[in-house]
């Protein structure tokens, strides 16, 4: 019987060295597939061979007695794992490694090899022990892991790519009606500088112009926005300065000094006009009312977060609005009130000794992100 010839191989082992059975005790204690070779002999072939492993591999003990043990090896078998198992054996070292191995009626298995010299005292390398164990389950499961991961990232790249690509798409989109807003705003502003040269009457003239400069601050925000790379967010504090520079060039005043002091911060985009049309008409405000007769001065614009708001101060160092200005109720003041309640915002003014100081809160993501009082 093959368990027979098992013990006999071992015992003549043990009578060949004379130093008893060295293996024998480790044979009995397993069932783990094991094999010896012995390195003094030529192509280093198998001298001991137990029925686990013919079990595992399907062959009879006389096929493989006495021949080295590459037999195993197959058409899939990786080269650089043989390699690996080559120099380990050459240098006289362990080595633990995952091979691909075929049985005898050629199927495949995954083996979880250990390979270790057995050396004596005078450092003579006696033999080679190997132990085998089926690991296919595992190296399937980590292999059908991997693929199905490998599948999950390249969907994820081809999502992500198409997800890229369609928002490339819009923010082109996106520019593109910006562009053709701000170039017919352009265009409703030069009509209305036409329009206003041909008027004679100072009421209409002012009122022309009022309504130029939003426009032209309606302008501003489509221009800011196809010229970001976020459709969606709006910087304040950017804008702010691009109006002030505008509106006091605008005026054609060489005394006003400007002077900012602004952080970035941004409102969701659909924002941006509500809040460029308040600024523009207390810029306006502060230009028109402040500085009589073309006089010079301070104009200061801070834009600042603050917590969970945004705050705008438009402060001027002129004589400050009349009393009368502040309480009237013009179509200005009207529309900056209109625009407050629909940006959830706070306007108030203050005196700024000298001048006047406008104090402007609203939600950094828009009027749902504050409740009313």
């Amino acid at each position: 019987m093959e368990s027979d010839d098992a013990w006999h191989l071992t015992d003549r082992l043990g009578a060949e060295h004379g130093r008893g059975d060295p293996f024998a005790a480790a044979i009995r204690a397993t069932r783990m597939a094991m094999i010896i070779t012995d390195p003094r002999q030529a192509d280093n072939p198998i001298v001991f061979v137990n029925d686990a492993f013919l079990n595992m591999t399907g062959y009879h003990r006389a096929e493989i007695m006495n021949r080295n043990c590459r037999f195993l090896q197959g058409e899939a078998t990786d080269p650089n794992a043989v390699r690996q198992i080559r120099e380990a054996i050459a240098a006289k070292r362990d080595i633990a490694i995952d091979i691909l191995n075929y049985r005898k009626d050629g199927s495949s298995f995954w083996n979880a090899l250990y390979v270790s010299p057995v050396i004596n005292e005078e450092g003579e390398n006696l033999y080679y022990f190997a132990s085998q164990l089926d690991v296919t389950d595992r190296i399937d499961a980590h292999m059908r892991t991997r693929n199905e991961k490998e599948h999950f990232e390249r969907e994820v790249e081809k999502r992500t790519k198409e997800l890229t690509e369609a928002l490339a798409a819009k923010t082109m989109l996106v520019h593109e009606v910006d562009h053709r807003v701000k170039n017919n705003l352009q265009m409703i502003a030069s009509l209305l500088t036409m329009q206003t040269r041909t008027i004679t009457d100072p009421d209409a003239k002012a009122s022309l112009q009022s309504m130029l400069t939003r426009v032209e601050a309606l302008g501003t925000v489509h221009k800011r926005l196809y010229q970001s790379n976020d459709v969606e967010r709006f910087d304040v504090a950017a804008f702010a300065r691009e109006l002030t520079i505008d509106l006091v060039r605008g005026s054609g005043r060489t005394g006003i000094e400007m002077e900012f002091d602004l952080v970035s911060v941004e409102v969701p985009v659909e924002q941006a006009p509500p809040v460029a049309l308040v600024m523009n008409e207390l810029l306006t405000n502060a230009l028109k009312h402040a500085f009589p007769h073309d006089a010079g001065g301070r104009l200061s614009v801070s834009v600042k977060p603050d917590g969970d708001d945004i705050r705008i101060a438009i402060i001027d160092g002129g004589i400050g609005m009349p009393r009368e200005v502040v309480g009237n109720r013009t179509f200005g003041k009207r529309l900056i009130e209109s625009l407050a309640r629909q940006l959830n915002a706070s306007i108030a003014w203050h005196p700024a000794n000298p001048g006047t100081w406008i104090d402007i809160r609203l939600p950094r993501d828009g009027p749902g992100s504050r409740e009313t009082p």
